[in-house]
């Protein structure tokens, strides 16, 4: 089943600068890249060929590590493989699963100079070492990330389109949406919380209008990730597991900064950085980073070793807090759906916000503050966004985020940090389980967390 992606538009922008670069489409693995590529190719050219290099022979290959001397020779030997016939100018060449031959991610900087085709590339895991090493990257290449569904591409797959097209233009306005179309947005949002934005398990949902099938599918995901970190983790392969299978419970605890004593005692951030980073670069997790001086420019003022650790989808990640046994029955998921079981909605709802903004295309920073000696000098806010304020005459200030799982709560932290840094600040948003409120003066507006990803 093949579902609409906003991805897709941003291929449509590439194809138009007319084949002045090749494209990389990165992400997860089964977060949907080969399919969207071959679906580009299908509906935007007259012709597409789709090399697999998971699965290409030893004949392709050699044409890729041997023929690049001769781009007139290669062609004639590739399309003669593949009894293929182009159409010149109208032709998408996909290098699939490209991390498996890097040679072919060089070549595209002579391919894309050649002019005739077009170039998309996928793949996972491109930056480590390992599929880097010995080649030059090409400068002629964009690269787009493709991230799970958002919630909107979610209500898009069950149909919903006209929810999701009142959810934005309300969140536009600023106008909350009728109690009645309020509560079907927070039912649905919450089923997106349980299901995820991985394309095959929120297909079995639809499908099989089972909480139960969609758990077998992120099931089936969770063990090929494992694999993955077995096979190509190489030397960091036991620490990259041991931070992966870590992630529910640290995420349930109250601050959800990553303890590393919980995984060895005297543990340093030095020895496990790079566990951190392979696990990014695969799109396991989303990190987010402490802001030590809440300024334009957070990235400036991170400290890498305080980090959050969220799942890049919160369906597996509900999923990987049930592991312990072989299957979630639908009952279970459905008594969560009208909380009739408690469970941590603190770490799945944070969870969720972290994936809505990084696919928004935000970088993910938190701010936290404590003192042994007073507790009215600890602040804690979950996430940090740098954007235009429309009481500074559009000039960009710090928003901070706090994110509420229950519909009552305290704001003092925000309340704090606007005092502790004043003119720095921008809007404050605490997204809640609530409709839509916005104060006149327009400095603090409440958020149902279904509109998260519009931030």
């Amino acid at each position: 089943m093949i579902y609409q992606r906003k991805a897709y538009q941003r291929l449509q922008e590439w194809k138009q600068s007319n084949g002045r670069a090749s494209m990389l489409i990165e992400g997860a693995r089964r977060v949907g890249k080969s399919v969207l590529a071959e679906e580009f190719g299908r509906r935007e050219y007259a012709k597409y060929l789709l090399i697999d290099f998971s699965q290409a022979p030893r004949e392709v290959i050699d044409l890729f590590l041997h023929q690049r001397h001769d781009v007139d020779s290669f062609f004639r030997y590739l399309f003669a493989f593949y009894a293929f016939e182009p159409v010149e100018r109208d032709t998408l060449i996909i290098f699939d699963e490209v991390q498996f031959c890097p040679q072919a991610r060089a070549f595209t900087k002579q391919l894309v100079a050649d002019g005739r085709y077009d170039y998309l590339e996928t793949g996972s895991l491109v930056s480590i070492q390992r599929n880097v090493k010995d080649i030059l990257i090409p400068s002629e290449e964009e690269s787009l990330e493709l991230n799970p569904f958002d919630f909107e591409e979610f209500l898009w797959a069950l149909g919903e389109r006209p929810l999701a097209d009142l959810i934005n233009s309300n969140y536009q306005d600023k106008q909350p949406l009728p109690d009645m179309l309020h509560r079907k947005a927070e039912r649905l949002f919450r089923e997106y919380m349980l299901v995820g934005g991985m394309p095959q398990v929120i297909a079995r949902y639809v499908t099989d209008n089972s909480f139960m099938a969609a758990d077998e599918a992120k099931r089936s995901i969770l063990r090929l990730y494992r694999q993955d970190i077995e096979k190509y983790g190489e030397i960091e392969a036991k620490n990259i597991a041991a931070i992966f299978d870590e992630i529910p419970a640290q995420l349930s605890r109250h601050e959800k900064r990553f303890r590393l004593a919980s995984l060895r005692k005297g543990a340093r951030y030095q020895a496990y950085q790079a566990s951190f980073f392979w696990l990014a670069d695969a799109r396991l997790i989303n990190p987010c980073f402490r802001s030590t001086d809440p300024n334009i420019g957070l990235g400036m003022n991170m400290e890498q070793s305080a980090v959050k650790c969220y799942m890049a989808d919160t369906g597996l990640l509900v999923t990987h807090a049930f592991s312990d046994s072989r299957s979630t029955k639908e009952n279970v998921y459905r008594d969560i759906l009208f909380g009739k079981i408690e469970l941590n909605e603190g770490m799945i709802v944070e969870n969720i916000v972290a994936q809505q903004l990084k696919a928004s295309g935000h970088k993910l920073f938190y701010f936290s503050q404590s003192d042994a000696n007073s507790s009215r000098m600890r602040v804690e806010i979950d996430f940090l966004l740098a954007e235009p304020y429309e009481n500074a005459a559009g000039r960009y200030r710090i928003s901070p985020i706090e994110v509420k799982s229950g519909k009552r709560y305290s704001t003092s932290s925000l309340d704090k940090m606007r005092a502790m840094y004043g003119k720095r600040i921008g809007t404050e948003y605490v997204l809640a389980p609530k409709p839509l409120v916005a104060d006149a003066q327009g400095n603090r507006i409440q958020l149902p967390l279904y509109m998260s990803g519009l931030l």
